[in-house]
């Protein structure tokens, strides 16, 4: 026979004091910060290809935008016009690549290899390195560059990976409106507006960052193309045999700062030294003079339309998302980056006469005293 609603006992998971139910709902909190953690690193490859395709949807939306101002057509048709742009730029360069770059891939791997062997030899006899050898080196760079994109590390798996963040960016750059008010609808009305304004401003932020990037990656590459060519025809050096798959590599590794800029540098001396001492100190002066045209002249003309990041903090961001989850890691590190301080900006702005850090306070009844 059960007992009445008033006879019965409190059961195991109902709290009556309210100072340990507060405590309950903050640790509550904490474990589900906890929890939270745990999941991104383990859904960490499907998480940083959603983040890959929001940042190519960035792109086709900037190019949309870009293309609006002197095309008036609706922008569904905007859109495909960039994609397809997109597609044929990318269809013409595996073509280009193909014909023209496989043997001078070959020579250049190569040429690393062998350059790479000669120095370690050199450390060696001077007693800096022991019992290092290039299968060694190689064993370790790719053991600790990213455990956590393992679906990343098969050439099918990267392939696979491209081509969903690809998807996703269309389909995100088709109706971005759409998934802001998805997002949106999960948070409370009165926080709605305001992630409007952050959402708006991040967009904004990474449209021009990635604009940069694409001006900078530019740049790079035709001024280290013209350098190793008709620069060393001018100081009487032959021009250098690899030196368009150099400046494309040069120009690709631009959209990875400090870390890009570094391994096009040790390829481009690799291949100078190569070819002659006098080739070697050349290749130094262009990675150099290139390295600090870019940074002096060309970033800062950026930075005053973009989102200027500090280097050091930009180089931090890289080593923790390449240790964490490797190459892809390190391709999003900037737009991460920039994205939180955008966000953070707009968030940490308060409108006049209001504040959105402090709830309003509740004026008491004059009969209160």
């Amino acid at each position: 026979m059960s007992q009445p609603p008033e006879a019965q006992t409190a059961g195991p998971t109902e709290i009556e004091d309210p100072r340990l139910r507060f405590e309950v709902k903050r640790a509550l909190v904490w474990i589900g910060l906890v929890l939270l953690a745990v999941g991104v690193i383990m859904l960490a490859a499907p998480l940083l290809l959603i983040v890959g395709g929001l940042v190519f949807a960035v792109l086709l939306d900037g190019g949309t935008r870009l293309l609006g101002k002197v095309l008036p057509i609706a922008r569904g048709l905007r859109l495909l016009l960039v994609v397809l742009a997109f597609f044929g730029f990318l269809g013409w360069t595996v073509w280009y690549a193909g014909t023209s770059f496989v043997d001078q891939f070959a020579a250049l791997r190569d040429t690393v290899v062998t350059q790479f062997e000669r120095l370690l030899q050199w450390g060696d006899r001077a007693g800096l390195i022991t019992d290092l050898t290039l299968d060694r080196v190689e064993g370790q760079l790719f053991e600790s560059v990213g455990r956590v994109t393992s679906i990343l590390g098969t050439a099918l798996g990267a392939l696979t990976g491209a081509l969903l963040m690809v998807v996703i960016g269309i389909f995100i750059a088709a109706e971005p409106r759409l998934y802001d008010r998805g997002v949106a609808w999960m948070l409370p009305t009165r926080l709605r507006p305001k992630f409007y304004e952050i959402s708006d401003h991040v967009g904004y932020a990474l449209r021009r960052l990635l604009a940069g990037r694409l001006l900078g990656m530019f740049i790079e590459g035709v001024f280290t193309y013209v350098m190793l060519t008709l620069g060393a025809r001018l100081i009487g050096l032959e021009p250098f045999a690899l030196a368009a798959l150099l400046a494309l590599l040069t120009g690709l590794l631009a959209f990875i700062p400090n870390v890009g800029a570094f391994v096009s540098g040790v390829l481009m001396v690799a291949v100078g030294f190569s070819q002659s001492n006098e080739a070697g100190f050349y290749a130094i002066f262009v990675y150099l003079f290139v390295q600090n045209f870019d940074g002096y002249v060309v970033i800062p003309m950026i930075a005053k339309k973009t989102v200027d990041l500090a280097p050091a903090l930009v180089l931090a961001m890289q080593i923790v998302m390449g240790t964490l989850f490797g190459i892809l890691g390190l391709l999003l590190a900037d737009p991460l980056i920039a994205a939180i301080k955008a966000a953070l900006e707009q968030y940490s702005k308060v409108t006049p006469g209001k504040s959105d850090a402090l709830p309003p306070k509740t004026k008491r009844p004059a009969s209160e005293g």
